[in-house]
């Protein structure tokens, strides 16, 4: 049999390069997408780039979104216009643009995972993180919508939400911020992109069937809806 393929966006660092680490354990072939130190560069707000790289690497079986930024930690009164739109061109937008990139061919094919990325702070808002809050639960209405929009096509789209991760993409976040979201999680601790990478697997194989527009939370416990 043909290996699948998955591209994971995102795919240089953080929870993107676990997730593509974990997928080639199972023995799909992977290519990364990021801004740089990936198979291929590109911005997720590049619809053209996106579209040439579909052409460039045929079909794709897997797609995770995992391209994504923080933006601002301020008070929502202080936020920009501006800082609102890079927030949502990269993780709205930017996944918007790559469902539309590579899915049609899945759809085509009969056969297809998707699996994006939301957070627990699209589902509780985060103060002082509004920006990056409002983008995650935008994150997961569109999985919810395109979930049922492909429901009978064998393309399933199901979304992720952890809550506070060890990741780089933290690393900028305001050290009170970051202890008062890791002091929400009842176990205690961030987790570890291993082990969202365990979720990402799964939901992008065959084991799941009867799932689509889904949010799996790996929160520790945070997460109560």
């Amino acid at each position: 049999m043909t290996a699948r393929t998955a591209l994971v966006t995102g795919g240089a660092r953080g929870l993107g390069a676990a997730a593509a680490e974990r997928l080639r354990g199972d023995g799909l072939e992977v290519t990364t997408l990021d801004l740089a130190d990936a198979d291929i560069t590109a911005d997720v707000t590049d619809e053209k780039a996106l579209r040439r790289a579909a052409g460039d690497l045929g079909p794709v079986d897997v797609l995770v979104n995992s391209a994504g930024i923080v933006g601002p930690n301020e008070p929502l009164l202080e936020t920009t216009s501006e800082q609102w739109r890079r927030v949502f061109d990269v993780n709205v937008l930017g996944t918007v643009n790559t469902l539309r990139a590579f899915v049609p061919g899945m759809r085509d094919r009969g056969w297809g995972r998707v699996v994006n990325f939301a957070s627990m702070a699209g589902k509780d808002g985060n103060p002082n993180l509004s920006v990056y809050s409002a983008s995650k639960a935008a994150v997961i209405a569109l999985t919810k919508s395109v979930g049922k929009e492909l429901a009978t096509t064998g393309v399933l789209v199901n979304a992720i939400a952890p809550a506070v991760t060890a990741t780089p993409m933290n690393a900028d976040t305001a050290p009170d911020v970051l202890a008062r979201i890791t002091g929400l999680i009842p176990m205690g601790r961030m987790g570890r992109p291993e082990e969202v990478a365990e979720l990402v697997a799964f939901l992008a194989s065959d084991r799941v069937s009867f799932s689509t527009g889904a949010v799996y939370d790996i929160s520790g416990g945070r997460a109560t809806y």
